[in-house]
């Protein structure tokens, strides 16, 4: 890297790896509660077959969300409009777009 280079900038942001962590935090509650439900059913109550399939819904949305997210600090600021100068104004590029070319094929 050149000392005139610009920093490195990654895709993930503060907010992105925080919300990774909420959901993998999320993601164990789900599989835990899965595995360690009520000891007398083995698993089969309420706790294991539905509360903690719902908890790892949840848990892989926010992973999604926590990828799909776009982190405020990451977002370059819009470039400002510059004053024109008296001299850009008083002359203005001429720029007309080329003539279309013929096509390369025949019409039947």
């Amino acid at each position: 890297m050149t000392p005139n280079s610009p920093a490195p900038r990654f895709a993930f942001g503060p907010r992105n790896y925080r919300l990774m962590w909420i959901g993998l935090a999320v993601l164990a509650a789900g599989f835990i509660t899965m595995m360690f439900g009520d000891k007398e059913n083995y698993g089969e109550d309420f706790v294991g077959i539905t509360l903690g399939p719902l908890l790892l819904i949840a848990g892989f949305l926010v992973e999604f969300a926590a990828i799909m997210v776009r982190d405020k600090s990451l977002v370059a600021p819009a470039p400002t409009a510059t004053a024109a100068t008296p001299a850009q104004v008083a002359t203005p590029a001429a720029t007309t777009a080329p003539a279309p070319a013929a096509p390369a094929y025949k019409r039947l």
